[in-house]
């Protein structure tokens, strides 16, 4: 699986900005997508993630500002982040989550800056 992310860039403080990833390979193995961030000098976290069969999840942070969706005709998903704080700076990245022969693996894409300026 390989993930292409888009649409990070600098924006200020109760900006808007949208995230895509798009995914090619085996998509089929795919349960699972969504998006995690690693700001500086922190650990990587939770954004959202979405499948075909849960309600989509969101970091506490991110609840009722960010919106994750998807589109499976083009093997994509979306994220949506409004009212942006500084604290949303960080580099963010795709991920998919792929079971194949009764394990898991993790795909990541190749990270896309966000930057909210105060």
């Amino acid at each position: 699986v390989q993930l292409q992310a888009s649409g990070g860039g600098l924006v200020q403080a109760g900006g808007s900005l949208r995230l895509s990833c798009a995914a090619s390979g085996n998509i089929f193995s795919i349960s699972a997508m969504g998006w995690y961030r690693q700001g500086p000098g922190k650990e990587r976290e939770l954004v959202a993630s979405i499948s075909s069969v849960d309600s989509p999840n969101y970091g506490d942070s991110v609840k009722g500002r960010f919106s994750i969706s998807r589109d499976d005709d083009k093997n994509s998903v979306y994220l949506q982040m409004l009212s942006l704080k500084p604290e949303d700076t960080a580099v963010y990245y795709c991920n998919a989550r792929s079971y194949v022969d009764s394990s898991w693996t993790d795909y990541w894409g190749q990270g896309t800056q966000v930057t909210v300026s105060s």
